[in-house]
């Protein structure tokens, strides 16, 4: 045999046996969730586990629910719009893609709040338009007086513990590989870190539990969950922990938009994107999944990734997979370039209105908050959250002037409840993983990217043979399992 053929022939055996194992991993839907498993399949994998990621986003651009919107000219955050100090995923991914971090103007400690009832503010914070530190510390002073005043002071020391105690459990999901095992199922990620009963009461029952007096709940906890959820504190308590967490400070966002995180990772994550390209089916064939899309197109993978919630959209599973029923929240986002009635809200001048307008729960309130975005020479621009539409005759009575009106309804979190049921990580006991599982425990940005990096490290686990040294801990956890240093349930 000539010696030319033979070298082409022993060195193509070599290239299709050293891709023997290789799979192609399909993602589908490019948010923060489905951005992070290309980015963590890419940083874990030894290079002949994956050969390929391809993802497949149904609309024009990636981000998922990170997004923004442009008004009068200017840009501001639509979606996920603030990251905890604590988020050590999202600031990581900030750095390594040279993103520039910024303090959002609606999250200073100088912010003035109202609660208002739908009749009048119950609570009011004092404001200044002084820049002097010194009489913005006053003010801060005179602030923290009244809320202690009108909460108590053991209540709100009661509630930032609970709301440190819960951080710090979240925070186990930053350990070592070397000590953090892999997790199949929520309940059993939820269990390891000491949070799952969390999930099984309401932030109510947990917050009379934990000794907060009742107005404390009524009215300020219950602000914070309706800005944050959408939602009353009939939540779960994990996800009212993080909702509280969410009202902190040291709140910051991403310069230019948080849409950019994602698409940062899927930029340097080596993947065929499929923009425009909504997949409507998915088969198992045996040994890989097909998925077709809108575009009349077929894709075979090896591995595919459910990375969008599957409660709205249509996707045919065949062999049918299960999942526990689940409603999503819906917020209708409003933003307005014009000025507040005062008159509305029972006041005189626009500037006594405060600039972040909270409510209690109440069927009667037709928006869950209103606040300033930014401050121009004779009007501003406003963001309002609202569980229905906002309609024009009601934003007529709510504004004396309206420049210009932008509305996005989202499907922004599911409607939590207690106790919590979760679908599963693996959705049909073989390669087909879905990402949005962990929503039900509770549902931001770092959330989903923590279920990712779990996900991507499952998928690793079950597909490659013989990890080396190098590759990151694939030991399965189960929630029969025992672990030690397992933290005690809240």
């Amino acid at each position: 045999m000539n010696p030319q053929i033979t070298a082409l022939l022993l060195c193509t055996i070599f290239l299709s046996l050293s891709h023997a194992h290789a799979h192609t991993v399909c993602i589908i839907g490019g948010g923060i969730g489905g951005a992070s498993v290309a980015h963590f399949l890419r940083r874990y994998s030894p290079p002949e586990a994956i050969s390929q990621i391809a993802l497949f986003e149904r609309h024009g651009v990636v981000g998922g629910r990170l997004a923004t919107v442009t008004i009068a000219g200017e840009t501001f955050e639509a979606g996920g719009s603030i990251i905890h100090p604590k988020n050590y995923y999202a600031w990581n991914y900030t750095l390594l893609l040279g993103l520039q971090p910024k303090v959002p103007s609606h999250s200073d400690d100088s912010l003035s709040l109202g609660i208002w009832n739908g009749h009048e503010f119950v609570y009011k914070t004092l404001n200044s338009n002084s820049k002097l530190p010194i009489v913005q510390r006053l003010v801060s002073i005179a602030n923290s007086i009244i809320m202690a005043l009108r909460y108590g002071i053991l209540s709100l020391f009661r509630m930032n513990s609970f709301i440190e105690v819960t951080v710090n459990k979240f925070l186990r999901y930053y350990d070592g590989l070397e000590s953090r095992p892999v997790f199949e199922s929520v309940e059993a990620m939820l269990k390891w870190a000491g949070l799952f009963n969390l999930t099984t009461i309401t932030l109510g029952e947990k917050l009379e539990e934990v000794g907060l007096s009742p107005i404390l709940v009524q009215e300020l906890v219950t602000v914070i969950t309706r800005i944050n959820y959408g939602q009353s504190v009939n939540i779960s308590g994990l996800a009212g922990g993080v909702s509280l967490a969410g009202s902190g400070g040291g709140l910051w966002a991403v310069e230019g938009g948080n849409w950019q995180m994602a698409a940062g990772l899927i930029n340097r994550s080596d993947v065929e994107l499929h923009l425009n390209e909504e997949i409507e089916s998915v088969y198992y064939l045996g040994d890989a999944y097909e998925l077709n899309s809108t575009k009349g197109k077929s894709y075979n993978c090896q591995v595919t990734v459910v990375a969008t919630p599957l409660d709205e959209v249509n996707i045919l599973f065949n062999p049918a997979i299960s999942i526990p029923l689940r409603k999503l929240q819906h917020t209708h986002a409003t933003f307005v370039r014009g000025l507040l009635n005062p008159a509305y809200f029972g006041l005189d001048l626009v500037s006594d209105i405060p600039e972040l307008v909270g409510t209690i729960e109440s069927d009667d309130l037709p928006f869950t908050c209103i606040s300033i975005l930014k401050q121009h020479e004779n009007d501003m621009t406003y963001k309002i959250f609202s569980r229905k539409a906002m309609a024009d005759a009601l934003l007529n009575k709510i504004f004396s002037v309206r420049v210009e009106t932008v509305r996005i309804n989202w499907a922004a979190y599911p409607h939590y409840h207690a106790p919590e049921t979760y679908a599963p990580f693996i959705l049909d006991g073989k390669h087909l993983y879905y990402v949005n599982a962990f929503e039900n425990a509770a549902s931001t940005m770092e959330t989903s990217a923590v279920s990712a990096e779990n996900i991507a490290r499952l998928i690793l686990s079950r597909i490659v043979e013989k990890p080396d040294s190098t590759s990151p801990n694939l030991k399965i956890y189960s929630s029969d399992s025992t672990v030690s240093g397992l933290r005690s349930e809240l």
